[in-house]
């Protein structure tokens, strides 16, 4: 990876929408090397994908929540599956420490939340038992991973 690829990734991470046009504009390369190279970085994996940055609370999902969960020995891999193939979760994260897994979840209410942790998360593969940490706003979220240097 070389400056350029380090420019279109700093580009991109701010507006993935950009034409190789203006990526090309904003990083000194013609278009169609901007393009190869977007692609390059793309079939390595270093871009995984474009996606709409939607705001929970006009979609009316106002109730964010990380939930600390500790599950059976030998259930880690239906807990997982399990996890992944659950809508409300937005991230699920391996952890070290005194829990096994650090849950993101948004829900319209503090009474969706707690149908959720009560009917849905309490039956998923080995839980044992889980501790549930309400978000009051979001200081920071979504920082990029190549910032202007």
């Amino acid at each position: 990876m070389d400056r350029f690829d380090e420019a279109i990734l700093r580009a991109l991470e701010v507006d993935g929408r950009l034409s190789f046009a203006e990526l090309g504009e904003r990083t000194g390369l013609s278009k169609s090397p901007c393009w190869k190279r977007v692609q390059a970085l793309e079939t390595s994996g270093v871009i995984r994908g474009y996606r709409a940055d939607l705001d929970p609370s006009a979609l009316g999902l106002s109730t964010l929540a990380f939930v600390q969960v500790t599950v059976a020995f030998d259930r880690h891999e239906a807990f997982e599956q399990a996890v992944a193939a659950h809508p409300a979760v937005l991230g699920c994260h391996a952890t070290v420490g005194a829990t096994d897994y650090l849950l993101r979840v948004v829900m319209p209410s503090m009474t969706a939340l707690d149908d959720f942790l009560r009917q849905s998360l309490w039956r998923l593969p080995g839980v044992e038992r889980f501790t549930t940490t309400l978000a009051m706003r979001t200081i920071k979220e979504n920082g990029a991973l190549m910032p202007n240097l």
